[in-house]
C-alpha cells in the first residue's frame, strides 16, 4: 500500500503552475475558469518534462517513490498511462541512464518502455477539476503549489529500476539445482 498523498484536486497555485507551461498562460487560465473539467495540451521542456509509463508499471514506480524514496511531484493518468511530471531535462537524460542500466537487455524484456516527453513535445494534462472520477484523465497526485518538487532523471531511474526488479525478480545467480542439498549457513557460529 502506497503512502502517496491523496491529493486529487488541483489547488489555485497548482493551476497557476500548470498554466505557466502554456504558450499563452492567461488563455489557459481563462479556458479553465470557463470549463474547469476540460483537459488541455501543454508543452514540455521549460516548466516540466513528463515520463509516461504503462499504468501498472507506472503505479509501481510511484509506489517506490513514495514508499522507499523522496515522493513525487504531480502525477496524472491519461489513456491507460501514468504521467510522472519531472524536472526539465529529464526526457533528454533519462534514456541514456536507462541504456546504461541495460534497460533493453534480455534480463529486462518484460519491462515496458518509458516514453520521455521533453523540449518539442506536448502532453494532455487532466483538468484542474478532474477529481478522482474514473476515466481517461485524472490526477493521482495533483499540483498543489506554484513550485512543486519535480524528480530529476536520477530519481526517476532509481524508481524505474526498483519497480522493474520487483516485477521481474532479476537474479545474477543461475537457477538452483533441484536435486542439490541446501544447507542453512546463517546459524553458523
Amino acid at each position: 500500500m502506497s503512502s502517496a498523498p491523496n491529493v486529487t484536486r488541483v489547488t489555485a497555485a497548482g493551476v497557476d503552475w500548470l498554466a505557466s507551461a502554456a504558450t499563452y498562460p492567461r488563455s489557459t487560465l481563462a479556458l479553465w475558469e470557463e470549463r474547469p473539467h476540460a483537459p488541455v495540451v501543454l508543452p514540455c521542456g521549460t516548466v516540466f518534462d513528463v515520463v509516461s509509463a504503462p499504468a501498472i508499471f507506472g503505479r509501481r514506480m510511484l509506489d517506490r517513490l513514495w514508499d522507499d524514496g523522496p515522493g513525487s511531484g504531480p502525477v496524472a493518468v491519461f489513456r491507460g498511462r501514468v504521467l510522472l511530471f519531472s524536472a526539465p531535462g529529464t526526457a533528454q537524460r533519462l534514456p541514456s541512464l536507462l541504456a546504461w542500466e541495460e534497460w533493453g537487455s534480455n534480463r529486462t524484456e518484460a519491462v515496458p518502455p518509458l516514453l520521455c516527453h521533453g523540449t518539442g513535445d506536448a502532453v494532455t494534462v487532466p483538468a484542474p477539476a478532474a477529481g478522482d472520477a474514473p476515466g481517461d484523465s485524472r490526477w493521482l497526485v495533483a499540483p498543489d503549489t506554484r513550485h512543486p518538487w519535480l524528480p530529476g532523471p536520477e530519481v526517476v531511474l532509481w524508481a524505474a529500476v526498483r519497480a522493474a526488479r520487483a516485477a521481474v525478480r532479476i537474479s545474477i545467480f543461475p537457477p538452483a539445482d533441484q536435486d542439490a542439498k541446501v544447507y542453512d549457513v546463517s546459524r553458523r557460529r
